[in-house]
C-alpha cells in the first residue's frame, strides 16, 4: 500500500502533519512579501538590483518556504509574513532570561521585532541606548532594567498600554521624563527601571510622528533673479 503521508490536504496544501514551509502561498502572501522587500530597499538594506531579483522571485513563489527565504535576512513587522525558523517570535525561539548591554562612548539601539528578555542590565558611559518596544516581541509580562548610567542617555520608545516605573532609580544630577499611562488603556506590559544614574537623562516616550515634507527652497539663481516687490503709494501720490 502506498504511503500517502504527503498527500494534499483539504486546503490544497500538504496534510496537517506536513512541513509548514511547503504549504502553498496565496496572492496576499506574495503581496506582503513584496511590500517587505520594497520597504527594505527604501531603508537601504538591499540594492535596486536585489529588489528586482527578489520581487520577481516573490511573484512566482509557490510556497511559504520560498517567500520566507526571500525575506529571512530582513526585518518585518510581527505577523506580516510566515516567520522563518530561528527568527524572533518563530516557534521554538524563546527570549533569554538575562541580557547585558555595555555601551562606552557609543550608541546602541534595539528596534524592530527584537526579543525582550525578562531582565536587562544596562551599563552606559558617555553614550546613548535606545530601546524601541513598538514592534518588540514580548514573551514576559514585565521587564526589569538594572541601569548603571554615567553621563549617558537611556531612551525607551513605548506604545499604548506600556507602563514605565522609575521609583527604584537613584538619581544624581539627572533628569527623568516618563509619560503617565493613557487613561482608559489597560497596562499590557510593565517596565521597571532600577539602579543609578549620574549626570544622565532617562526618557520614555511614544514613537515620533513622521515629519511633514519640507517646502521646496529657492535655488541661488531663483533668489538672485527675484523681482523687487512693488510697494503701493499712499493715496494722492503718483
Amino acid at each position: 500500500m502506498a504511503d500517502d503521508s504527503s498527500a494534499p490536504g483539504p486546503g490544497g496544501g500538504l496534510a496537517p502533519h506536513g512541513e509548514p514551509g511547503a504549504l502553498r502561498a496565496s496572492h496576499d502572501d506574495r503581496d506582503r512579501a513584496v511590500e517587505v522587500l520594497r520597504v527594505a530597499a527604501g531603508d537601504g538594506r538591499i540594492t535596486a538590483a536585489e529588489l528586482d531579483e527578489r520581487v520577481g522571485a516573490a511573484l512566482t513563489a509557490r510556497t511559504y518556504g520560498e517567500l520566507a527565504a526571500l525575506t529571512a535576512d530582513l526585518p518585518a513587522a510581527p505577523g506580516s509574513l510566515p516567520l522563518p525558523p530561528g527568527s524572533p517570535g518563530a516557534p521554538g525561539v524563546t527570549a533569554k532570561e538575562l541580557v547585558r548591554i555595555d555601551c562606552d562612548t557609543g550608541t546602541v539601539r534595539r528596534d524592530g521585532p527584537w526579543l525582550v528578555p525578562r531582565r536587562l542590565e544596562v551599563r552606559l558611559n558617555l553614550g546613548t541606548v535606545t530601546l524601541d518596544f513598538t514592534e518588540a516581541v514580548l514573551s514576559w509580562p514585565s521587564l526589569e532594567i538594572d541601569a548603571d548610567i554615567q553621563t549617558g542617555t537611556l531612551i525607551l520608545v513605548t506604545g499604548p498600554g506600556i507602563f514605565v516605573g522609575t521609583d527604584d532609580l537613584a538619581l544624581q544630577t539627572s533628569n527623568v521624563k516618563v509619560q503617565p499611562p493613557s487613561p482608559g488603556i489597560p497596562v499590557r506590559f510593565r517596565i521597571d527601571i532600577s539602579g543609578r544614574a549620574k549626570i544622565s537623562t532617562i526618557t520614555a516616550r511614544p514613537p515620533r510622528a513622521p515629519r511633514p515634507p519640507r517646502a521646496p527652497r529657492r535655488t541661488f539663481w531663483q533668489w538672485l533673479l527675484r523681482r523687487p516687490v512693488r510697494r503701493a503709494l499712499p493715496p494722492g501720490r503718483r
